[in-house]
């Protein structure tokens, strides 16, 4: 089956996930796959998100790759219409894209790497649910799930100028959503993964090394995490989940 096209089936959920092609968001993509769900992946690199299509394809599942400049607003809204055309009306909306960059200080970021960061971690995300909002609204039924992080729950002075900005302002999206979109039958859930052992911590200006990545959280303990949040029943809104790793063994 073409990853590029998705064959007729019967209405069911379908979830848009943003940074599908590694990470969390392919695991959230594999899993969501696995209980049902039509997928349709977007990210920048087409042969990533073609892996896992094809990693979902080989389970049995179908996905759509949809490639996207998450910030670019044209592209997130013809992304949006593509999907509801291709697979049917969206019903949920995970957004994992993410950025951040090693000079991460007052001292040492730059104003570019400061925009890049808060375009892509929060105006992208603002970008997508402006795009799903009206069709989930008429149809009275929509869950924003954003992956946002432990340090856009609590502060953490090693995460970024720009990045802790950036998933802090992820709960205000969130917080906005249910206060006034609840009624609609939609919800958001900010969700606050502490250390995931990804390809992510490469962006670390200390490289996190193997015993430090074994008492971390995997990519599959955030996506069962976000497979809870899809699944609850229409009268439930998981506002905020925060997720940490024990650090014991």
């Amino acid at each position: 089956m073409s990853t590029n096209t998705m064959s007729a089936m019967s209405p069911q959920n379908v979830v848009w996930i943003t940074g599908a092609g590694s990470g969390m968001g392919r695991a959230v993509a594999e899993t969501a796959a696995a209980r049902g769900y039509r997928v349709a992946l977007s990210g920048r690199r087409v042969d990533a998100l073609e892996d896992t299509a094809r990693s979902i394809h080989e389970s049995g599942g179908e996905a759509l790759v949809v490639p996207l400049d998450a910030t670019n607003d044209d592209d997130v809204v013809a992304a949006a219409q593509r999907i509801e055309r291709e697979v049917g009306p969206l019903t949920h909306l995970v957004l994992s894209a993410g950025l951040n960059t090693p000079q991460r200080y007052w001292r040492d970021q730059t104003m570019r790497d400061f925009s890049s960061i808060v375009q892509t971690n929060l105006v992208a995300a603002a970008s997508a649910v402006s795009a799903v909002l009206p069709g989930m609204r008429e149809r009275a039924n929509g869950v924003v799930v954003f992956i946002s992080s432990y340090s856009g729950w609590r502060f953490s002075p090693d995460a970024g100028v720009a990045y802790s900005a950036s998933k802090t302002a992820l709960a205000s999206l969130a917080e906005s959503l249910n206060a006034q979109e609840n009624n609609h039958g939609i919800r958001a859930c900010h969700l606050c993964p502490g250390d995931v052992d990804t390809d992510f911590l490469s962006m670390r200006p200390r490289v996190p090394g193997t015993s430090d990545r074994a008492t971390m959280l995997s990519a599959q303990d955030i996506a069962h995490a976000v497979q809870f949040v899809l699944d609850s029943p229409r009268h439930v809104c998981i506002n905020e989940l925060v997720i940490s790793p024990t650090k014991a063994l």
